[in-house]
């Protein structure tokens, strides 16, 4: 690992600390599930339990270390009492399927909730962490947005037409497909290119990276980007729902450099009426 920077907070400090942990054990089963890749079974119960033992490790070494915290988990839900002040919110491993299919582009993310109000809370900090590239993605509100020592600037494209962005597919049961091709349908002339890589907490830290320029997805969870909301705001980027509002609460994301988001923003508006239209009109 790249020496961290001397800027991380000391609750930062605890999370890196942790995820690192957790990333070491994590790399040691991604080895075994590259092995599992030709069983019959295939590595699925394997990369289940892997991801429930990241969780644990991540719990205990959080709370040994602020045991008045609370937790938002992918896999155990909500812990530690309603009138919380502070919460973890953690997901073990993002990109669980490209996990499972050997394919090294997964991560943990892990956010800090801040309560406010007894009706609103605010993203203060996030880590995410890919073990398999080494590569720690951090950032502090009012501090800055990092890649291990590097601070991060999202991208200084202007034009549509040079811009590469990232999206989610909704594939299986996930809904809000025709959202999305009606969305994609529209962008795909405008620009020079959209990725899907399988792991939303890594889409939104590239895009703080400058790596993508936006990204956008709808019906994403809570753990999927409470890190990534804050790395993207802290290199400079807008990040918002579909209208222009807060997309923690519903989890509709779209986010890039300050003069492509609104653009992108505008591309998923005409997405999502195009199907209302359709809808209505059937």
């Amino acid at each position: 690992m790249p020496p961290l920077s001397a800027r991380l907070s000391p609750a930062l400090q605890v999370v890196t600390a942790a995820v690192q942990k957790a990333g070491r054990r994590l790399l040691r089963d991604f080895g075994e599930v590259e092995q599992l890749q030709v069983s019959v079974k295939g590595p699925s119960d394997f990369v289940s339990t892997a991801d429930l033992r990241a969780e644990q490790t991540l719990k205990e070494e959080l709370s040994k270390a602020r045991p008045g915290f609370a937790f938002l988990m992918e896999e155990s839900g909500a812990s530690g009492g309603d009138d919380w002040e502070w919460r973890w919110v953690v997901d073990p491993l993002d990109g669980t399927t490209n996990f499972l299919h050997g394919i090294p582009h997964w991560a943990i993310s892990v956010g800090v909730d801040k309560r406010l109000a007894p009706d609103k809370t605010e993203l203060v900090a996030g880590v995410i962490y890919n073990p398999a590239s080494d590569e720690m993605f951090w950032a502090e509100k009012g501090v800055g947005a990092f890649l291990n020592d590097k601070r991060l600037r999202v991208s200084g494209r202007k034009d549509m037409r040079e811009a590469l962005f990232a999206t989610g597919i909704p594939f299986g049961g996930v809904a809000r497909k025709a959202e999305f091709s009606a969305t994609l349908h529209k962008l795909m002339p405008q620009v020079a290119g959209v990725r899907r890589f399988g792991a939303a907490a890594l889409d939104l830290a590239w895009v703080a990276a400058g790596r993508y320029d936006g990204f956008w997805e709808l019906g994403l969870k809570p753990w999927d980007i409470a890190a990534g909301i804050v790395l993207v705001r802290e290199a400079g980027g807008f990040v918002s729902d579909p209208d222009g509002n807060d997309p923690y609460p519903s989890g509709m994301v779209v986010c890039g450099n300050p003069t492509l988001q609104p653009k992108l923003r505008e591309v998923v508006v005409e997405g999502i009426a195009a199907v209302k239209a359709h809808q209505a009109a059937g």
